[in-house]
């Protein structure tokens, strides 16, 4: 197991008598998201079969989880980004020892330039979010907060492609637990997703347009997309100001740097949004992210100050 237990704890200040407030602190993981979960377990399964090599296509979070992944195997590891991902993002992968291609103005290219490159039999494709083992991987953060909060009732995530939350859906499944709700959350430049729910069926999103670029899907896991109808939920789309907000409060709060991909959930509790009324033990997975930096968010947090005070 390459991934940790990570700690769910009671936001400090959201909290009251009548409502708790907890976050999953998956920023805390080793490859700094919740993706080492399933990547850490689909890269273990192909070191058992005899795998050397792993390949992901990857704007960053699960590109860095699969070099980590990858380092900790002894497997060697491509990694594919296109030409959007930073540059601070790109050297954080080389440091693991994995290689970087960068490729392609958006991820859709860089994904097929990296299933040419994983036509080996002795290489394994890494997808960064569409597949059944992510799932599965990812459903452990499910028996955690069930062991430590039996009694929660709705859960806040962000989606991107719909990994992290076919994962909720499917521990939860596991688990017999269909009461809870679930809060869906994108960006208004990135709601792929909330896009395929109101359709019935993945729709190719047109054009991403946000700084929650880990959100940046165009097009959506199917999965998800029809199992999310077993459970009372709610499909939030806020705008990047509002998922910057998150980021910049949760920093102040917490003391700790995540990406506006996860902003924007943290701002469902900030902003006390209708879609968590009524509900008394709130879960907002803390999903993280490596394309952060302290400069940016402080440099956010400048901006709000400045509109604050005009």
């Amino acid at each position: 197991m390459l991934h940790i237990r990570t700690p769910l704890i009671l936001h400090p200040d959201l909290s009251t008598p009548s409502r708790r407030i907890w976050l999953k602190l998956e920023n805390l993981q080793p490859s700094g998201s919740f993706k080492l979960r399933g990547i850490g377990l689909l890269c273990s399964q192909a070191a058992e079969q005899g795998k050397r090599k792993v390949i992901c296509p990857s704007g960053g979070n699960a590109g860095f989880a699969t070099a980590v992944a990858a380092a900790r195997l002894g497997l060697k590891a491509c990694i594919v980004v296109p030409h959007t991902t930073p540059e601070t993002t790109r050297a954080r992968i080389r440091k693991t020892g994995a290689e970087v291609i960068v490729h392609g103005k958006v991820w859709d290219e860089a994904n097929l330039r990296a299933k040419e490159l994983a036509q080996g039999v002795d290489t394994e494709y890494v997808p960064a979010f569409d597949h059944p083992v992510l799932w599965e991987g990812h459903s452990t953060m499910v028996d955690e907060i069930l062991e430590d909060c039996p009694q929660v009732d709705a859960f806040v995530m962000s989606v991107g492609g719909g990994g992290l939350l076919a994962g909720i859906l499917t521990g939860l499944i596991r688990h017999k637990r269909m009461d809870c709700r679930i809060i869906a959350c994108e960006t208004q430049g990135s709601a792929s997703f909330a896009a395929a729910v109101s359709a019935g069926y993945p729709v190719i999103f047109s054009r991403i347009d946000t700084v929650a670029r880990s959100l940046g899907a165009t097009l959506v896991a199917a999965w998800p997309v029809q199992h999310i109808l077993d459970f009372p939920h709610e499909c939030v789309v806020l705008s990047d100001d509002e998922a910057i907000m998150g980021v910049v409060r949760y920093a102040n709060d917490l003391r700790q740097l995540v990406e506006p991909a996860c902003g924007v959930s943290l701002a469902i509790g900030y902003l006390n949004h209708p879609a968590i009324a009524g509900a008394h033990d709130v879960v907002i997975v803390v999903c993280g992210g490596v394309s952060i930096s302290a400069q940016l968010v402080a440099g956010w947090a400048r901006l709000s100050t400045g509109a604050e005070a005009r």
